[in-house]
């Protein structure tokens, strides 16, 4: 009989979604590309020690590094530093719900590099819908409120890359028949590697050690970067991707809650409306509504 896979879903969801106010907490010390390295790095020890526990061998081909390090410098480098130099000028909960848009930015990217798959009716409406649920976020009748257009835009493009990422993956990295937990410890270690420089030459805000702060980039690396890549191999395995995506849904949920209740963030009638929208556009562009449909 296979584990319960609920445990490891809800652990998802919440780290996932604490990742954001882990970054706030984080830059009381650290500058962006502080922030960026510390959660690669933590992350790549985690899965080191996990992948070795496991006698899980890594790849050896150097073809196969390259290419893991792009997905590291789409996943892990260049987000990475976007949501933590976003977050100096906007909330933790924009941030989050700006997240939920991966799906979204994940369709864009396989209709343009995958030109053969025609867009289906369902997925034109989810965009749009999405598209609505994003301007509904940002309160575009009224400009951006609270947060600089700055943040706002590099949020967006940290999302785009999170979506390039995953057909890329589709092309380049599945057909190589790796095991995920050695691709993605591969990959933690290119993204920390790539970070050390820019870590060495500004990754010091202040020598500000607060406890709660420090703990802060000890979960975000630990258990956002390490851990999580670990439950989500388990959920997949146990129920599948398409279940296991849908802690996308969970995440911004999350985030809204925390900043508000630990950062007393404020959170305006039009942002979880607008996370609503995001959340359903992302639901009927991947087709789950459907789904649900034939199975009954």
């Amino acid at each position: 009989m296979r584990k319960s896979w609920l445990p490891a879903y809800i652990a998802l969801g919440f780290i996932w979604g604490c990742s954001f106010i882990f970054i706030e907490l984080g830059l009381e010390f650290l500058t962006p590309f502080g922030v960026a390295f510390v959660r690669c790095a933590l992350g790549a020890i985690t899965l080191l020690i996990f992948v070795k526990m496991r006698k899980i061998q890594l790849p050896k081909e150097k073809s196969t590094w390259r290419k893991l390090w792009i997905v590291a410098l789409l996943l892990n480098v260049v987000p990475g530093i976007l949501f933590a130099f976003a977050q100096q000028y906007v909330t933790s909960v924009l941030a989050g719900i700006i997240n939920a848009t991966t799906p979204l930015m994940t369709l864009i990217f396989m209709l343009i590099l995958f030109r053969e798959e025609k867009l289906k009716g369902e997925q034109i409406i989810g965009l749009l819908i999405g598209a609505f649920g994003v301007m509904v976020v940002l309160g575009i009748w009224k400009g951006v409120g609270e947060n600089q257009l700055l943040g706002v835009i590099a949020l967006l493009v940290a999302v785009a890359c999170y979506g390039y990422s995953f057909p890329y993956t589709t092309r380049k990295i599945l057909p190589l028949g790796l095991k995920s937990e050695a691709a993605a410890t591969v990959q933690l270690c290119m993204a920390a590697i790539t970070l050390l420089p820019f870590y060495l030459f500004d990754g010091i805000a202040e020598d500000n050690y607060q406890l709660n702060s420090l703990l802060a980039m000890l979960a975000l690396g630990v258990l956002g970067s390490g851990f999580a890549y670990i439950w989500n191999f388990s959920i997949i395995a146990a129920v599948g991707s398409s279940i296991a995506s849908t802690v996308t849904y969970v995440t911004p949920v999350v985030a809204v809650f925390v900043g508000w209740l630990f950062l007393a963030e404020s959170v305006t009638w039009h942002e979880p409306v607008g996370a609503m929208f995001v959340i359903l556009g992302a639901a009927i562009t991947q087709g789950r509504f459907k789904s649900k449909a034939v199975n009954r």
